[in-house]
């Protein structure tokens, strides 16, 4: 075993707890309790506030990647709460693997584990390619067929809730709904055995509490969230991004978290057609992007048959968008994906679009700032504004720019 890192063992498999960053909150309570019911002891840090920032700084250069600061600041914050104790923690970081900075965020942990006095504390990588081997961590199929079914129920129901909060009738009912369906879906996954055979059943009942809320039947400017994918989604990068956009009165539009992993097994896919990549590992991809394909499209069939709220896009058709704008060989940071998914909610009416990036981040400058003009000639009515999020930036003028944006819609009744 390699000693370039400290080693998750059997025995800490059973007195530690493992760590997790919050990126989507509905979405990886789920996952933690996919986790646990793997055998281990997990839990999410939820913290927010300033302070996070503070503490990556210390640890972090600020020209490095925002969310890996946010991240590594999180865990930090953890380690020095004194709620845990630093000898019997371990912190667990997903990993695509991909060619972006994301890929180093573990490396970047350690060392400032290290530079913190915290050298001791395993980091556990959760990637597709077992990027590193820990005797006391294995994942095996069941394991990821429990996260495939967390994230699913996550998108399903963040996408309810956000066509409910905006129009609800009576204030933090959609919450509500929402706070029940993890609860006890974090029950079942944890506990129940059948809880595979029982998600269509859930779909439906999980769709039928989302339509039985009373909404005001009112037209509201919708905005779409594309991006970086931590800071397209964590509110604590993003300053609370959708609630800021709810409070203006917009209603908030972003693919799920089911369409990121398709991309990148999609992208695995790619490397076989335009590389040659090893037959083995190409079976393996287009097995994985199947099954993932048919898990979306599953919640979507019952999305359609249940409701009128608008189910995701099939990922297949998400990918043809992109035709005459850029190769799928383009798979850096979101590569690809950020111009499709623009494209997508172009072609689904919202015309009002975020680009939410770290700044200095150079995949998504490129698929996102240095694709807006391409993308407004050939789609004119499209109103896109890119908002930079790193540790110096002014969180009051990332929302007058914001203001500005919806402005320019309600100008246009766009």
């Amino acid at each position: 075993m390699s000693k370039e890192y400290v080693v998750f063992t059997k025995k800490m498999k059973k007195e530690y707890t493992i760590l997790a960053p919050n990126m989507l909150p509905i979405h990886f309570k789920l996952v933690v309790e996919a986790l646990n019911a793997s055998g281990y002891h997990a839990e999410l840090l939820e913290t927010e506030g300033p302070h996070i920032r503070e503490m990556g700084l210390r640890y972090v250069h600020n020209d490095m990647c925002y969310p890996a600061l946010l991240v590594i600041g999180q865990f930090l914050d953890a380690i020095e709460s004194g709620k845990y104790d630093p000898h019997k923690v371990a912190l667990i970081m997903f990993q695509t693997g991909g060619g972006c900075r994301a890929s180093n965020y573990i490396y970047l942990l350690r060392k400032a584990l290290a530079r913190a006095g915290y050298d001791y504390v395993p980091v556990i990588s959760l990637s597709m390619q077992g990027i590193e081997k820990h005797p006391g961590f294995k994942t095996d199929l069941a394991l990821w067929q429990k996260l495939v079914h967390a994230v699913a129920y996550g998108d399903l129901i963040h996408s309810l809730q956000r066509q409910c909060l905006p129009y609800e009738v009576y204030p933090y009912q959609t919450r509500e709904v929402t706070n029940r369906w993890i609860e006890y879906l974090s029950r079942e996954i944890g506990t129940n055995k059948l809880y595979m055979t029982k998600r269509k059943k859930n779909y439906r009942a999980i769709i039928r509490d989302f339509k039985n809320i009373p909404l005001r039947e009112e037209k509201r400017i919708k905005v779409g969230i594309v991006g970086e994918i931590y800071v397209k989604f964590s509110p604590l990068a993003n300053n609370n991004l959708e609630d800021f956009l709810q409070e203006e009165g917009a209603e908030v539009v972003a693919a799920g978290l089911l369409d990121f992993f398709l991309y990148c097994v999609y992208a695995g896919k790619m490397d076989h057609t335009l590389y040659g990549d090893r037959w083995l590992s190409s079976t393996i991809m287009n097995m994985a992007y199947a099954y993932l394909k048919k898990k979306q499209n599953e919640m979507i069939g019952i999305m359609q048959e249940e409701c009128d709220f608008t189910p995701p896009t099939p990922f297949d058709h998400v990918v043809s968008l992109v035709e005459g704008y850029v190769s799928l060989g383009a798979k850096m940071g979101e590569g690809w994906l950020l111009v499709a998914e623009m494209l997508e909610l172009a072609e689904r009416g919202v015309n009002n679009i975020i680009c939410a990036q770290p700044f200095g981040c150079l995949p998504n400058h490129i698929f996102g700032k240095g694709m807006m003009k391409p993308l407004k000639e050939k789609n004119p009515h499209l109103n896109i504004v890119a908002i930079d999020y790193d540790a110096g930036a002014s969180g009051v003028n990332q929302e007058n720019r914001i203001k500005l944006m919806l402005e320019m819609a309600e100008s246009v009744n766009v």
